[in-house]
């Protein structure tokens, strides 16, 4: 897993998409449902599990990114943080295709959850005119391949 060294930059959602080939728009419509943007944000869950980051990655995830040499300190850092979120939609669009079923389990695999979280993100991205609004509307399945502008 890449990870770069220096501080967040605008660029950072565009050079993770590039490098774990995922969308940038989706990247960015992730972040903001997750943080609004908001880079310190940490969120205990009732679970007792902890989100952290712009991307809001979750605890469950320290084990195997230790194995990288990422840990809950590398979470905080902004650019590593969006580096580490396109390295798990990476790991999903593997898993389910390059579909919004892989964008909804992003957040979870577990149903309803997947398809709902899915959902929103559609949505966001359909509010920036990045998709037409007809596409985000009931209807559509969590399989539908994602035809958003990157």
């Amino acid at each position: 897993m890449l990870l770069p060294t220096d501080v967040a930059r605008a660029d950072c959602f565009d050079d993770a998409a590039l490098y774990h080939n995922v969308n940038p728009t989706i990247l960015r419509a992730i972040a903001w449902q997750e943080s609004h943007n908001k880079a310190d944000a940490i969120h205990v869950n009732a679970n007792g599990s902890t989100d952290y980051g712009v991307m809001q990655i979750n605890s469950v995830h320290l084990a195997e990114l230790a194995r990288y040499g990422v840990y809950r300190q590398t979470l905080l850092q902004p650019c590593q943080n969006v580096y580490i979120a396109a390295w798990h939609l990476r790991r999903m669009v593997s898993k389910y295709g390059n579909s919004w079923k892989a964008v909804g389990a992003y957040h979870s695999e577990q149903l309803p959850e997947r398809d709902a979280y899915a959902q929103r993100i559609k949505h966001i991205v359909a509010a920036w005119g990045e998709i037409p609004p007809a596409a985000a509307v009931q209807g559509r399945t969590a399989d539908q391949k994602l035809n958003v502008k990157p």
